[in-house]
């Protein structure tokens, strides 16, 4: 008999079996139901985890006491509603990117959690990956010096969305990310796209973000490319990173490269740009899935009451700068404020217990 909090999936679709198949493997907790208005989905979902209670209807779902938790894979449209009524059924609720459709309806959630008691988790799955930690780690020790920009690109050619455009289907990874390296909220956010192939829904998008200190990031988002990249370079005063996650092991680089401008010159003559090339290097990286990670997270906070890396607040980060991207694509482009709303870091020891390889 297999104790721990049981986890239901609502959503079997695209990436709702991802979620089942771990919640089924990992150890101290159970799938306890299964929920999508498709029954052909419940019956195939159903081979795979025979015994396992299934519905179409996920009020019937919430009235299983049995359930201690809910996590939520559908279109980002019903996000807000299914996470609403999990919450006030007492479950814990773990919903899929982007949170919620708009940033008050983050908030509303986040509140109703508080005052419920209950972990609200947000899957900003690569918050939780080997690379990404990493990468934190190298500059929180100050090895590539300042953050000068971030550079993002996540390409492919579909799936096609109908609901969402491209920029609020990819996009969250890299702002999740970038977000969480950098540590603050952008200042503002331009975001210029085209709907090729859907009227009304971008399936090409560029945000910018500025940043303070005169940092800034740079996601390029496609529908419509011939080959899938998933590729980030941070460029720091020191050396430069390049992450490419389609790389089935050597997912980091380290440049040793930087320019630097002469502090003083006397004349244009003497003036000259210092190139730095030194050598690039792998660091070793512990291989680990990080869905299984976040899911592990997610237990980790249920029974141990720890705040969770992506939590609500993560969450509506996130909406807020996809709100002002889908802005500033109905103004042509131009640059739109966020406001500065006054937020505590997560703490990076939460990792410090976490193992290197799940």
């Amino acid at each position: 008999m297999i104790s721990g909090p049981s986890i239901a999936v609502a959503g079997l679709g695209y990436w709702g079996p991802n979620l089942a198949r771990n919640f089924s493997q990992l150890p101290g907790c159970r799938l306890g139901a299964l929920c999508d208005p498709d029954t052909g989905r419940l019956e195939k979902m159903g081979v795979q985890h025979p015994g396992v209670p299934r519905f179409q209807d996920l009020e019937r779902m919430l009235e299983d006491s049995r359930v201690d938790a809910i996590a939520i894979a559908t279109p980002v449209k019903h996000h807000y509603r299914l996470a609403r009524q999990a919450l006030l059924a007492d479950k814990h609720v773990l919903v899929e990117k982007p949170f919620a459709a708009t940033s008050a309806e983050c908030s509303e959630l986040i509140g109703l959690a508080m005052r419920r008691g209950l972990v609200l988790m947000v899957g900003h799955t690569f918050l939780y990956s080997a690379p990404v930690r990493m990468i934190g780690e190298i500059i929180a020790s100050g090895d590539l010096g300042e953050i000068r920009y971030i550079n993002s690109q996540r390409l492919n050619l579909g799936l096609f969305q109908q609901d969402i455009n491209v920029a609020w289907d990819l996009a969250p990874h890299d702002i999740s990310i970038i977000l969480h390296l950098l540590g603050k909220m952008p200042l503002t956010v331009n975001c210029q796209g085209n709907a090729h192939i859907t009227p009304g829904i971008e399936d090409v998008t560029n945000i910018s973000m500025t940043f303070p200190d005169g940092r800034f990031a740079t996601i390029q988002n496609s529908w419509l490319e011939p080959r899938k990249v998933r590729q980030m370079t941070i460029v720091g005063t020191r050396k430069m990173i390049v992450y490419n996650d389609i790389e089935p092991r050597e997912k980091i680089r380290i440049y040793d490269t930087r320019v630097e401008r002469p502090p003083h010159y006397d004349s244009f003559g003497e003036f000259q740009y210092s190139y730095h090339y030194g050598d690039s290097y792998l660091p070793h990286i512990e291989q680990s899935e990080p869905l299984r990670c976040m899911c592990q997270h997610f237990l980790d906070c249920i029974e141990g009451g720890a705040e969770p890396l992506s939590g609500g607040d993560s969450g509506r980060d996130v909406v807020r700068v996809l709100e002002a991207s889908s802005k500033s694509l109905r103004e042509n482009g131009c640059a739109v404020a966020i406001p500065q709303v006054a937020s505590v870091p997560f703490p990076e020891s939460v990792f410090a217990s976490w193992p290197q390889a799940v």
